[in-house]
């Protein structure tokens, strides 16, 4: 019995890691599409929450500084408040 709890505990804490390291790929990816896509904004902090928002909501951030939205539909059609495209 002492076994069993043994490596149901070793099973659990594995895929627990393995669900960390997903979770913080997924924040490195984003950050790293974010960052170039933002290196030329002239309000680089406002450009990289909005982007970070939208790039975890899409899952997909257009490649290059500007323009090329098409790459990423959901990307493309957020909108504001305001009704205007939220993503940079």
């Amino acid at each position: 019995m002492k076994l069993v709890l043994l490596i149901c505990s070793l099973v659990a804490l594995i895929l627990g890691s393995s669900f960390f390291e997903v979770s913080m790929a997924g924040s490195g990816f984003c950050n790293s599409k974010c960052a170039v896509r933002c290196s030329k904004a002239g309000v680089k902090d406002r450009c990289l929450k909005y982007c970070g928002i939208c790039c975890e909501k899409c899952h997909c951030v257009p490649s290059g500084t500007f323009g090329h939205k098409d790459e990423c539909p959901c990307y493309r059609d957020m909108k504001n408040s305001k009704g205007k495209g939220k993503c940079p």
